[in-house]
């Protein structure tokens, strides 16, 4: 704390001078001592002076809140998200997701970066500026994510130095490029080097343990994309802290919780976080608060929940005024009428209640993060796709996760594959959109479900480019055209005509005409994709959206064709 804050505050705790805000007869979730507290939290300056638990002491303050019992806990941290994902304006994301609880947000602008590079970044950086809650920032460490991919930008450690003295950026992102990391590259290690004495985030799904050895020797202290128990207690057993994922596609908590409780192994190592999550499951099941809920169903402890959505983040980043409520804490903080259930009824952030109905202010994106659509008109003849005979790879889209299954089938010779709806096999493409150079990989997929029509979207990860996929190569030639025109976003096309299309201008990732829009939009698109026919174990969007990613096993689609990964690394087929 600064001195002058420090003086000030010490002053007013040793005079007894009058508070800002009491929460009297409170049941307080003590994440340190792993025990509920009864006591009456004392606020000032938006920082907590301590708790006093004599029910018969004389309290003095200029606001006294009677809570009659209600629980409090330190206001829930999400370790780890891409605020572009969520497809609104980043400042409306924050203000939604700190009315469910969660007033820290360690963001990852890796989605911006690969478009825009620096100027991606420096959005996120402003838009949540002035949030009611504390936006931290991890610098993506992989723009590209991998040498297979053609994104907008390259970020190289030289352009991460001036980022290196912002008190907002923590550390380096996901570091998703791991053979990078494991064959020791130069490029890759100068960016571990540079960020040496901060936190390094990871992103190393399903590495052979000797790799996993060598991925923790270089530093990297956390990861996000352990899918089971087993593999997050390699990840542990290594000193990597784990992030359990609640997102829109991936549904890693139960799974992982549910190894937790049945080993009985120590929480210390573990967090919870989005990742990815869109508005509308915000609005509908919570944030953090539904990570928490989900632990406490599964059958872990509800003081171990607590303590994973708030000081497990706080000590893994180094956030020593977050997390529990102790004199010298920011005080943010969660009510909550039933600990178990994580009924929210209020939430606190820096002292001051956060109200839900404010209105939000937007400021105005740069005119150039809107101009991100380069490239030409296709058409059906864009999406031919030869089959020779004989064995083909076919994308097998995983339900209720990100990863993908390498699907070997047989098909006759032709010149054109035409799904004709006697399998479930539809087209799939990739259409580079950042720099005209006209690149479009095209492949199969199944398990998808879509009949009549095609569905795309310019949110692609990680490079995001547009990706399509569809019954037709004409609907999925109208499908490509309409995000041209709209700047990008999400679009389906029935029978040849554009059902709807959910623009996203900025950087063809977000929106900024307000999230009531966007959810609106957004539903009745999901509602069709459903009609229509797509699988309801998976989210018609954003599981299209991760079929473009190469660095998750085990198929994906780019704009240079299919890609693999296995033991033997990443490559085209």
């Amino acid at each position: 704390m600064e001195y002058g804050k420090f003086k000030k505050l010490s002053g007013a705790v040793l005079s007894g001078e009058k508070a800002d805000l009491i929460l009297k007869n409170a049941n307080i979730i003590d994440v340190l001592t792993g025990r509920i507290r009864q006591g009456s939290i004392i606020i000032k300056d938006g920082v907590i002076l301590g708790v006093i638990e004599d029910p018969g002491a004389v309290l003095n303050a200029e606001t006294i809140t009677d809570l009659n019992g209600a629980y409090v806990s330190p206001g829930f941290m999400d370790a780890h998200l891409h605020l572009e994902s969520t497809m609104v304006s980043p400042a409306e994301l924050i203000a939604e997701a700190a009315a469910k609880g969660t007033t820290t947000f360690i963001v990852d602008p890796h989605e911006a970066a690969n478009v825009s590079g620096a100027d991606g970044i420096n959005y996120i950086l402003d838009q949540t500026a002035d949030s009611d809650a504390n936006v931290y920032v991890m610098m993506p460490s992989c723009v590209p994510a991998t040498p297979l991919d053609d994104n907008g930008c390259i970020f190289t450690a030289k352009d991460m130095k001036p980022y290196l003295d912002n008190e907002r950026i923590l550390g380096l992102g996901e570091v998703m490029d791991d053979p990078a990391v494991v064959y020791a590259d130069k490029n890759m290690h100068d960016k571990l080097a540079l960020f040496g004495e901060k936190i390094i985030d990871g992103h190393a799904p399903f590495l052979p343990d000797r790799e996993l050895d060598i991925y923790s020797m270089a530093g990297i202290m956390t990861d996000h994309e352990a899918t089971s128990f087993e593999y997050a207690l390699k990840e542990a057993e290594r000193g990597i802290h784990v992030h359990i994922r609640e997102g829109s596609a991936a549904h890693n908590c139960a799974d992982i919780v549910k190894g937790i409780v049945k080993s009985g192994i120590n929480t210390d190592c573990f967090s919870f976080c989005t990742d990815d999550k869109h508005i509308e499951d915000i609005l509908a099941g919570g944030h953090i608060s539904a990570n928490i809920r989900i632990a406490i169903k599964e059958g872990i402890a509800p003081m171990a929940a607590y303590q994973m959505a708030t000081i497990n983040t706080a000590r893994t980043y180094g956030l020593k005024h977050l997390g529990a409520i102790i004199p010298g804490a920011q005080a943010d903080l969660v009510v909550l009428s039933d600990p178990e259930s994580v009924d929210v009824s209020a939430v606190y952030y820096k002292g001051k209640k956060v109200e839900k109905s404010e209105k939000i202010t937007l400021k105005p994106c740069p005119d150039k993060l809107k101009s991100t659509m380069n490239l030409a008109e296709v058409n059906a003849e864009s999406f031919k796709l030869p089959i020779l005979g004989g064995e083909t790879h076919v994308i097998g889209i995983d339900r209720k996760q990100i990863t993908t299954t390498d699907i070997i089938k047989k098909f006759d010779e032709t010149d054109n594959y035409e799904p004709d709806g006697s399998t479930d096999i539809l087209k799939i493409a990739a259409v580079e959109r950042h720099k005209f150079t006209g690149k479009i990989g095209v492949a199969l997929a199944s398990g998808y479900g879509l009949k009549g029509g095609a569905v795309a979207s310019s949110v692609s990860h990680d490079s995001h480019n547009i990706i399509v996929i569809g019954d037709s190569d004409r609907d999925m030639a109208t499908a490509v055209n309409a995000l041209k025109k709209s700047g990008g976003g999400y679009v389906i096309v029935e029978a040849g005509q554009v059902f709807e299309v959910l623009p996203l201008p900025i950087m063809g990732l977000m929106s900024d005409a307000g999230f009531e829009n966007v959810n609106e939009k957004l539903q009745r698109m999901k509602k069709k994709a459903y009609e229509m026919g797509v699988d309801k174990d998976i989210d018609p969007f954003i599981t299209l959206s991760f079929l473009a990613l190469p660095v998750i096993p085990e198929i994906r689609i780019t704009p240079r064709g299919l890609c693999k990964l296995d033991s033997k690394g990443l490559y085209l087929l």
